[in-house]
């Protein structure tokens, strides 16, 4: 295996640690039905805070699959169509 191979496996494997959580996939398949949300209007099917919501959330921008836009005083986060985790999380998902 080259570098090359390795180091895009490596991203892969980041990918795939950042979205590793029960309350990281319900925000995921969220914004996937819902498009950009913010923090606060966010499904999870998971009794948890905002704030708790929020520590998910900055895992996953960090990684790179998440894009944050802010509107005068609110954040709303969306799907970044990189690497392919969109199609990937739409059939795991939403099955």
């Amino acid at each position: 295996m080259g570098n090359s191979d390795f180091e895009v496996l490596q991203r892969k494997s980041e990918i795939l640690k950042a979205i590793a959580h029960p309350v990281r996939l319900a925000i995921l398949r969220g914004l996937i039905k819902n498009g950009p949300t913010r923090v606060i209007d966010m499904e999870t099917g998971v009794d948890t805070c905002a704030a708790t919501v929020s520590q998910h959330l900055a895992k996953m921008y960090y990684v790179g699959i998440l894009n944050r836009k802010r509107k005068q005083t609110q954040i709303f986060y969306s799907l970044i169509d990189r690497d392919g985790v969109v199609d990937m999380l739409k059939t795991y998902l939403m099955s």
